[in-house]
């Protein structure tokens, strides 16, 4: 979700000293303009204030306080299922409609769609702009934010969204599916036609949005996800050594190796389909260990966390099984 550009203005934060947050506005303001932002673009950056709420956020992420449990108990609930599975039914024609142009499995999207928003019920109340203002000016994670403060922008001087309109979740990402700003400058869709790739009330471009995402992180139609599973006593599991970078979630993980080669060391697949060449076991300190295919690597593609990645599977799952 990175876009590939450097943005100049993600040097003013330093590492141990991060400059004012006013004068570091100034500088992402000269930036902008340097883009050839238009002057009403500029303005919604006036008045901006530090967000102290985002940054408490930032520190308390659910998917690294809550264990595998308590996070799958809270967001694959009961009512959530139950509203999955009616809402699946009801736009079905679609949803399929969708998922057969992209290539992807029609469940999923509404997994998504559910877990992001509710179902577009609860879209965030933050101000998109001062919420990433808050993170770029933060030394944790500046230069990503900083990118994704800029991608905002464009959005608002493209005409995506009026500025008063443009709210979104503490972090910045926005619509019934949660894009980041340059996630939605890169995937979003406009699959109803009407001129307009609107994440915000148009289903049919929210569901195209998630499925162009997952087709081009290399989703796998009819591939599943994964699997908890049982490991063996006395069988020993570590994690890879060398993990993939840029996804802590990766830390977590065994090397990939044959599936089959998984099946003859005791580690039993319950009922779920995998790509049938390569798994690899997803590691909890909590005993939930999970045997993955690749697409579980795409859905880490849209949150790098990987209990968000088991709830959108279990998810799934139980949206098309009773």
């Amino acid at each position: 979700m990175i876009l590939a550009f450097m943005c100049p203005a993600a040097s003013v934060v330093a590492k141990d000293n991060p400059v004012p947050f006013e004068d570091w506005l100034s500088e992402i303001r000269a930036e902008a303009k340097e883009r050839g932002y238009s002057a009403s673009t500029l303005a919604a950056l006036d008045g901006l204030t530090r967000d102290k709420r985002v940054i408490g956020f930032d520190r308390r992420q659910p998917e690294f306080t809550q264990t595998f449990d308590e996070y799958l108990t809270a967001r694959v609930s009961k009512s959530r299922i139950e509203s999955a599975r009616r809402l699946y039914a009801e736009n079905r024609v679609t949803l399929e409609k969708v998922a057969r142009h992209y290539g992807v499995d029609a469940e999923y999207l509404v997994a998504f769609w559910g877990l992001e928003s509710s179902f577009g019920r609860y879209q965030g109340k933050y101000l998109v702009l001062r919420s990433l203002a808050t993170l770029a000016h933060d030394p944790r994670r500046s230069r990503f934010f900083t990118r994704e403060l800029m991608s905002a922008l464009q959005i608002l001087d493209e005409g995506h969204i009026e500025s008063e309109k443009f709210v979104g979740g503490w972090a910045g990402a926005m619509g019934q599916n949660q894009f980041t700003p340059s996630s939605f400058l890169n995937y979003a869709q406009d699959f109803d036609g009407d001129g307009r790739k609107n994440i915000w009330s148009s289903q049919e471009d929210v569901w195209a949005s998630i499925a162009y995402y997952l087709r081009k992180n290399g989703w796998r139609a009819g591939q599943g996800w994964g699997s908890r599973v049982e490991i063996p006593e006395g069988l020993t599991i570590t994690p890879d050594p060398n993990p993939r970078k840029g996804c802590r979630a990766y830390r977590n993980h065994t090397t990939k190796q044959p599936l089959a080669s998984w099946l003859l060391r005791g580690v039993a697949v319950q009922n779920e389909v995998l790509d049938g060449k390569y798994a690899l076991l997803v590691l909890d300190p909590d005993d939930s260990n999970y045997l993955v295919g690749g697409n579980f690597g795409t859905i880490l593609s849209y949150n790098c966390a990987n209990k968000y990645a088991v709830s959108v599977g279990l998810l799934a799952n139980l949206i098309v099984t009773r």
